[in-house]
């Protein structure tokens, strides 16, 4: 907007900038920025408000994609199952691969994931058991968590595993992992990196699946 002042003998021009309304990429722009204040104060003090700031739009632009903080919180965490599918992914395509080593990359993929990500971690499980959670979250972390019993799978067609429904056996591992990352600290447990004891606990769990 421009105005002009007038006083005697002189024209003052006054020039204001209101922040730009678009932005070319906006909602990656939010989410990224989202993840990030995330991992440094946690969910419960983001706000759309600050975010607009943070990426340079008015503080009305950010609900052309997100309603509310709520739908940002769900988009959010539906990014980081897409990332853990893409993660995990990648680790399953590895078909030859010694049975036992190809699950032991995708544990370690797991519990890499979840170290590097604690806080959007944590807001991924929170935002699928939350009731109303929105259908894309839920087959985002469905997906995501379709690769391990695919290797489970995998190992039973091998001999290598009990038969049975996979579904279970994946559980069971997905809970000594999940078990490892909350006891740890700064990804150690009594000093010893979970890097060094996630092959040791698959290999403690293939113990026990062994085919009687």
């Amino acid at each position: 907007m421009l105005q002009n002042l007038s006083s005697p003998g002189k024209v003052f021009r006054l020039q204001t900038n209101p922040r730009p309304y678009h932005h070319g990429s906006l909602r990656e722009a939010l989410l990224r920025a989202a993840e990030v204040a995330l991992e440094a104060h946690g969910a419960s003090r983001l706000s759309l408000r600050d975010l607009s700031r943070t990426v340079g739009v008015s503080h009305t632009s950010p609900r052309r994609h997100f309603t509310n903080k709520q739908a940002l919180l769900d988009a959010l965490a539906r990014t980081g199952f897409q990332r853990l599918d893409a993660t995990l992914g990648q680790v399953a395509k590895g078909r030859g691969r010694n049975f036992g080593m190809q699950l032991t990359r995708a544990a370690q993929a797991y519990v890499g994931f979840a170290l590097k990500h604690p806080a959007l971690w944590a807001l991924m499980f929170e935002a699928k058991h939350r009731v109303g959670a929105p259908r894309d979250l839920l087959e985002a972390s469905d997906a995501a968590f379709s690769h391990i019993p695919a290797i489970l799978k995998a190992g039973q067609a091998a001999g290598e595993i009990v038969e049975g429904d996979p579904a279970p056996l994946s559980l069971t591992l997905s809970a000594a992992l999940q078990g490892l990352v909350s006891i740890s600290t700064d990804g150690e447990f009594k000093g010893v990196p979970l890097e060094t004891l996630v092959p040791v606990t698959v290999k403690q769990i293939l113990l026990g699946l062994r085919p009687r």
